[in-house]
């Protein structure tokens, strides 16, 4: 059985925290309720070293929703959970899935309850485990995939939609370096050569030119080296550039994404602290949804609570309606609407802006480089007539 860290009060009021055994946080919570432990928090505990096995890798957000789309189907068909999860299994042609579904069916088979086996395979994220336990629990299993599919299917357009944003500018700005460093490594020292014999005062713009290209001539390699570093340790640590110009667009994405994630947890009967702690995860800024989760527990309104941690004034009003209305997951799915609504505006301006930009800059750096060039050219010349 999967360990449960908890955090509540005892019988005499004081704050107690541990580690409880269970087969779900639902029977975590009636264990420690026995012992009379008012439980205010629990979460699936880290896997032990000596378990069961190492676990499989975190399956991308494509697997997770091929995953809760084919299962809702078999499921809707009439198929038991084993039986669908072993028509998947053999269906299963990746590499990474065909394992994953493998342990599932063993551990469904063997008599685990099925989000048990999806929190402890390692390889699904929490809230589908969790809206599968509450799932289980209500009877509404396939509705609680088909909704979290749709968010995952969210999430993967939003990611899309940045990167489809972000393609044009890097193409760009990686041709313009790449011609701008083969002229100035390879070009510009033949022509400088030829200069230097000419015993004249060479223009500005030439001697900056001819600066930079034995600046980039002796550093550049340490250079490369460096970028590629950088990028390698960005890489291991999972750390990101903010361009600036894509902040106001990825707040609002990022803003939309976790609103509509927390109203399908809420939905799938999820309490509200845990759909927040859970929903933070999706936001680079986790620690505002943290800290609106421990004004939630302390009995703060969920509006003041966003308040508090800067939501904008017009977010807030939708919410604080939705939550005295008694619709508070029908107000956070408007909320997520608007968001997108306004990123997807402000994506299309910035592709709109960014061709003549990026054309301009690199015609600009082109243009500098052939006018440094020509110049001394042209006034050798005018010495020679």
């Amino acid at each position: 059985m999967p360990y449960f860290n908890y955090s509540g009060y005892d019988a005499k009021g004081k704050n107690t925290k541990g580690t409880i055994e269970a087969g779900s946080s639902m029977q975590a919570v009636d264990r420690l309720t026995e012992r009379g432990i008012v439980v205010v928090d629990v979460k699936l505990a880290e896997e032990k070293k000596g378990g069961r096995g190492s676990r499989i890798k975190l399956l991308p957000l494509e697997q997770h929703i091929f995953f809760c789309r084919s299962l809702s189907s078999y499921l809707k068909s009439g198929l038991p959970l084993a039986d669908s999860l072993r028509i998947m299994s053999r269906q299963a042609r990746d590499r990474n899935m065909k394992p994953v579904m493998e342990k599932l069916l063993a551990e469904v088979e063997g008599g685990r309850k099925f989000h048990t086996a999806l929190a402890e395979s390692g390889a699904f994220r929490e809230s589908l485990w969790r809206v599968a336990e509450s799932g289980e629990q209500s009877g509404t299993l396939i509705s609680v995939l088909n909704e979290a599919a749709d968010e995952f299917k969210l999430e993967d357009d939003l990611r899309r939609k940045i990167r489809g944003a972000m393609t044009y500018p890097i193409v760009m700005a990686v041709v313009g370096v790449g011609v701008v460093s083969f002229m100035l490594t390879y070009v510009v020292p033949k022509i400088s050569e030829l200069f230097e014999d000419m015993h004249q005062t060479l223009p500005l713009p030439t001697r900056i030119l001819i600066g930079m290209s034995d600046f980039l001539g002796n550093y550049g390699l340490w250079i490369l080296l460096a970028g590629l570093v950088a990028w390698f340790i960005m890489k291991r640590t999972g750390k990101k550039i903010n361009m600036p110009f894509m902040r106001g667009i990825t707040d609002q994405l990022n803003l939309a994404l976790v609103m509509s994630h927390i109203s399908t947890l809420l939905k799938s009967g999820i309490p509200l602290v845990q759909a927040l702690r859970m929903a933070s995860s999706m936001d680079a800024y986790k620690q505002r949804w943290l800290d609106a989760a421990e004004m939630v527990k302390a009995g703060h309104r969920f509006d003041k609570a966003l308040e508090k941690i800067g939501m904008p004034e017009e977010t807030v009003a939708v919410v604080r309606v939705g939550e005295m209305g008694g619709d508070l997951s029908g107000a956070l799915t408007n909320v997520s609407d608007q968001c997108r609504e306004i990123a997807q505006t402000r994506m299309e301006r910035l592709s709109t802006l960014m061709e003549p930009i990026m054309v301009l800059s690199l015609g600009f750096s082109v243009g500098f480089i052939v006018l440094a060039i020509l110049t001394p050219v042209f006034d050798l010349a005018g010495i020679v007539r």
